[in-house]
């Protein structure tokens, strides 16, 4: 259990910190060719790994156009939201906002599949509001180095994140994990590259290896290594408990910020991490026996 454990909590650290080595990936390169390369980076791992773990990769022709809605909203809307948004934010505040995932999934759970949501889960989204007001009024003060539209569009990237897995209920256990992952990104790819090809006249940038370097990290680990992790933790880890390792997320990503990037952390960062804690715990916390 321990290391089922281990591999949750690296998982979600890796998400985190991922959103430092975006920072840098978007100060330096365009969203589209960042997005795409980093697709095809993610193809190419997740094409043998599907073959060796879990056969052939085909799926049925209905949750195809299923999975193209999630790559959609789940990768490019949500990458390319967030990149964008960590043009303009630090990557402290940016972690912070994807703190407010589960609450978002919650309330869209509740409002688009209808399902019923315990007073718990109402006091997360609540929490989860309220920590992002508190940030956003800040931020209009001028307070830190922080951007309210680069939290906004944040925001955007975590409700199309939420939309995905929302999507994805439509098809659970229809199609093996990787095998679905490497679908939505060779879906993901095709819709970016249009908008990669536009941009490419800034590759040449890639010849610095300590960029290529970080482009590689990020596209293995996000959307390969993170998601190995993540479903070897879930096989011995009921979910309710999973969720509540979302919380190395945040952790991750200020440290990152703190560390790598020299950003500062201030008293609304604080009050940041007191009120999106509260609301990750309060939305991941498993149910009591009987509750």
């Amino acid at each position: 259990m321990i290391i089922a454990y281990a591999q949750l909590a690296l998982s979600m650290a890796l998400v985190g910190a991922n959103v430092g080595v975006g920072k840098v990936l978007a100060e330096a390169l365009p969203v589209p060719l960042i997005l795409c390369l980093r697709c095809l980076l993610a193809c190419l791992a997740l094409w043998p790994l599907a073959w060796a773990l879990e056969g052939r990769v085909r799926v049925p022709r209905g949750v195809l156009a299923n999975l193209a809605l999630q790559a959609l909203v789940g990768t490019a809307l949500y990458n390319a939201a967030l990149l964008a948004g960590l043009r303009l934010t630090t990557a402290l505040e940016a972690g912070l906002v994807l703190a407010t995932m589960p609450a978002v999934v919650a309330v869209g759970s509740a409002l688009w599949l209808r399902e019923r949501l315990i007073p718990r889960h109402w006091a997360a989204a609540a929490l989860a509001a309220v920590g992002m007001a508190a940030i956003t009024v800040a931020r209009l003060g001028g307070d830190g180095h922080g951007s309210a539209l680069g939290n906004a569009l944040v925001f955007l990237g975590v409700c199309g994140e939420a939309a995905y897995v929302l999507l994805a209920k439509r098809v659970v256990g229809r199609v093996p994990v990787i095998t679905a992952s490497l679908w939505m990104q060779v879906f993901s790819a095709g819709m970016l590259l249009p908008f990669a090809l536009a941009s490419a006249a800034a590759l040449p940038a890639l010849a610095d290896p300590g960029l290529a370097g970080l482009l590689a990290f990020h596209g293995l680990t996000a959307s390969t290594l993170c998601l190995l992790l993540w479903y070897a933790g879930l096989r011995r880890v009921p979910a309710g408990v999973a969720g509540i390792f979302t919380m190395f997320l945040p952790a991750a990503a200020a440290l990152t910020a703190v560390l790598a990037l020299g950003e500062q952390f201030t008293t609304t960062h604080a009050l940041g991490f007191a009120l999106m804690g509260g609301s990750l715990l309060l939305a991941t916390w498993p149910k009591r026996v009987g509750a």
